[in-house]
């Protein structure tokens, strides 16, 4: 977990009031099969015992579309390393590993810029994520130190500034399923944070609604599409607690009733595609 609430009304100052509303929303919808040519959208991360959810669901967005923005020309993985460690406004100044927020994620992008960085172990990119995978951990890792000018991953050979993506802007979606499904349709995967209870935890299949159990902190996810199964709608979305949880690394989370705040986090951007 890790995702830190932007306050409500510095949330409004972004909201995009434009988003297009096609004619027809279909009922069910799977970004990985409309974008079957963008590997990384098929992708689940492991955020490892780090409160990076805010950084690694940005950076696989962003990553998702930046691949739909240049027509499957450009095919990286965005790095969270570089994200997690060296946005000091998403952090308020902590270690990334504590939280971060998601509006302060997409602007670092704008206007910073992302190298590439594939997951932990993998030599993909610039700068890989630094933490290695671990399920039983009793603290939070420790925060890697930033980067902001050179490669951590010895083998890749591009050089650090040639090798930054930046997005062209960045917006909320207001609390609104239907502009939440238009923004997915037309650009992508988006981003959300919401509050997580204990029952969340032990989801394994299924549409999951909060029933029981105690507040554990806020989870910042990408949702990937959406659908409706035995008559009850659900967002599709794509945790980073790799696919040894839930359903293969998914979830469904009911959708249309703000389930657990789920409804008004979203955010998301447009990448600029070279």
């Amino acid at each position: 977990m890790g995702f830190r609430k932007a306050p409500t009304g510095k949330l409004k100052n972004y909201y995009n009031h434009n988003i297009v509303v096609p004619d027809n929303i279909p009922e069910n919808f799977d970004s990985r099969e409309k974008w079957d040519k963008c590997s990384s959208i098929n992708s689940v991360k492991d955020q490892s015992n780090c409160g990076s959810c805010w950084a690694v669901s940005s950076a696989s967005a962003m990553s998702d579309r930046l691949c739909i923005a240049s027509q499957y020309k450009v095919h990286v993985n965005l790095s969270a390393e570089a994200l997690m460690t060296c946005c000091k406004a998403c952090t308020g100044g902590d270690p990334g590993c504590e939280g971060g927020y998601l509006d302060e994620a997409w602007k670092y992008f704008k206007t910073h810029g992302l190298v590439t960085g594939g997951d932990y172990g993998s030599n993909e990119g610039c700068q890989p994520y630094g933490i290695p995978p671990c399920s039983t951990c009793p603290s939070i890792a420790e925060t890697p130190a930033c980067r902001k000018s050179s490669c951590t991953n010895k083998h890749y050979k591009k050089k650090y500034k040639k090798d930054l993506h930046k997005g062209k802007n960045y917006y909320a979606i207001p609390k609104n399923v239907t502009l939440m499904q238009a923004d997915i349709l037309a650009h992508g995967p988006i981003i959300t944070g919401f509050e997580v209870f204990s029952d969340f935890m032990h989801y394994k299949s299924g549409i999951y609604s909060h029933v029981r159990g105690q507040y554990l902190g806020n989870h910042a996810v990408r949702i990937l599409g959406w659908g409706v199964e035995k008559q009850i709608p659900y967002w599709l979305v794509a945790n980073s607690w790799n696919r040894s949880w839930g359903d293969n690394g998914l979830f469904k989370i009911r959708r249309g009733r703000n389930e657990c705040t789920f409804e008004e986090n979203a955010f998301a951007g447009i990448p600029k595609s070279k």
